[in-house]
């Protein structure tokens, strides 16, 4: 007890360094002109329904890449440009799809072409032939009988009602539970894993065979319920990829229907049309950056990012995956050219590319600037970096922040959020980490990277790589609150006297 009344005075006096820090009258003019004054919906309708689907290497990329790299220069800030990260492969356009139940009824179905799946030959039709392919002995039965055939693949999974909501926000029981993250050590046994790779070269092995019997077309089930399919698992994009089946992803319902069908004696039918093109002008992988050039002449050189990747799935227009981090993003540092503010370090905005692939973009981008995570050589430009800053969960608002482990940071933060604890409602700070998105690029080097805590909303049931995410679903409130706090957090990184403390390097593989 003595010991801990001793540290208060000191921890006090720590409180009130940190929050000596935020200058509140910048952070007013934040608030009033994201909140007031915001650009978000413009935005939206430019990167979501004007671009489209933002799948790598496709028109719509394109779209969306040119807009933003005209937008930020008219914006007024500096260095707009498409900088290539790489070679990605192939681009994909489509151009037609469609396909229907003629037999024993006629029934149109919801379907999206597999992403870089080829076209079929014209518009195809014929009785639905299903695969039942467990072990090695079941090919033979299949040996040159799938020439031209429509093949279908059962879904996994269930497709019952549900009755629980689609949207919802966390509960601050939720939030606070997220504070002490229970261990996210690999649970996977080293059997369950080579299971996993037998199961999955099994499934190339089928793929393989299907192709080399000459099938037309493979119309497969996938997971969703209510008109929501998830469609993510692309055909190759790299550009040696070999021809392959034209293949159709329809929701589960489909295919189930036709399955009963079938398994009862009724003979199913049906006709369907793909039409696709391959981009092969230009391999290589871009992302959009941006900078706010930093106003003190000791400190510019130094650098605070902050991104969300650019690119898309194809089933529709991306909005809330993610465009929705690339909205606020651009707002954020239109927030801060608006407000007249002039940050003491460099802002640097990076809308990434190839993320859906394997964070390409963002992984590119850090080897070339920063530094190898393989060989662990680092660049001189790895020094000046202070922190990036990751939204990439949809579009629901900002509840806290993912630490990813640097504890040092937590004091430093929760001062940072105490002007914004009007709009950030039982705000959460967590040692814990997040995964799957382009902070990881950037933390792999011990560079402080940060993803934020978000209301999920629809995202892992109506929008998540669906044919449902479309601007409907974006919730322009909560890209305003979400952009305040991005640029609080880099304009308060910007002008701090030192750069954010850093975890340990990790040791070379």
């Amino acid at each position: 007890m003595k010991r801990k009344l001793l540290l208060l005075p000191v921890l006090l006096l720590a409180g009130m360094t940190l929050a000596q820090e935020v200058e509140l009258e910048a952070i007013e003019k934040i608030k009033k002109e994201g909140l007031e004054n915001s650009k978000v919906e413009e935005i939206a309708f430019q990167l979501v329904d004007k671009a489209g689907p933002r799948l790598s290497n496709s028109e719509g990329y394109e779209r969306a890449t040119a807009y933003a790299v005209k937008q930020l220069s008219d914006w007024g800030l500096e260095n707009a440009v498409a900088e290539p990260w790489g070679e990605f492969g192939r681009g994909w356009e489509m151009e037609k799809s469609y396909v229907a139940m003629t037999k024993p009824y006629y029934m149109p179905f919801i379907a999206i072409p597999k992403a870089w799946t080829e076209s079929t030959k014209g518009e195809v039709s014929g009785k639905v032939v299903f695969l039942e392919i467990q072990k090695e002995d079941d090919f033979a039965k299949y040996k040159g009988k799938l020439k031209g055939a429509i093949i279908a693949i059962k879904p996994t999974g269930t497709q019952e009602p549900t009755f629980e909501p689609d949207a919802v926000r966390y509960t601050a029981e939720q939030l606070h539970g997220m504070e002490q993250p229970t261990s996210r050590e690999n649970n996977y046994t080293p059997e369950m894993l080579a299971q996993y790779r037998a199961a999955r070269e099994f499934a190339t092995k089928v793929n393989a065979f299907i192709a080399e019997e000459g099938a037309a077309l493979i119309i497969k089930g996938v997971n969703g319920r209510h008109g929501t399919l998830f469609t993510s698992s692309p055909r190759g994009y790299l550009k040696d990829t070999p021809e392959g089946v034209p293949e159709l992803e329809t929701a589960p319902e489909n295919v189930n229907l036709m399955a009963r069908l079938s398994e009862n004696g009724v003979e199913v039918e049906v006709e369907a049309e793909v039409k696709t093109r391959y981009r092969n002008d230009d391999l290589q992988g871009y992302n959009v950056i941006s900078e706010i050039l930093g106003s003190d002449p000791t400190l510019k050189s130094e650098i605070v990012m902050l991104g969300g990747h650019l690119d898309s799935w194809h089933g529709a227009n991306g909005a809330t995956d993610n465009a929705a981090g690339c909205i606020v993003m651009m707002e954020a540092v239109r927030i801060l050219k608006a407000t007249g503010l002039q940050p003491k370090r460099t802002v640097r905005i990076a809308l990434w590319g190839g993320e859906e692939q394997g964070l390409h973009g963002s992984r590119g981008y850090v080897k070339n600037h920063f530094g190898d995570r393989e060989t662990m050589e680092l660049k001189p430009e790895h020094e000046k970096i202070s922190a990036y800053y990751n939204i990439d969960n949809g579009t629901g608002r900002v509840r806290g922040i993912y630490l990813q482990g640097n504890a040092a940071v937590e004091p430093i933060f929760n001062a940072w959020f105490a002007p914004l604890d009007d709009i950030v409602e039982d705000r959460t700070i967590t040692i814990g980490n997040t995964g799957g998105t382009d902070h990881l690029s950037f933390d792999a080097l011990s560079i402080p990277g940060f993803q934020f805590i978000q209301d999920p909303i629809e995202y892992s049931t109506r929008t998540h790589h669906t044919n449902m995410d479309t601007f409907e679903r974006l919730e322009l409130d909560d890209l305003k609150q979400m952009a305040v706090v991005i640029a609080s957090f880099v304009y308060n990184t910007a002008q701090r006297d030192e750069m954010l403390p850093r975890k340990e390097l990790p040791q070379r593989e």
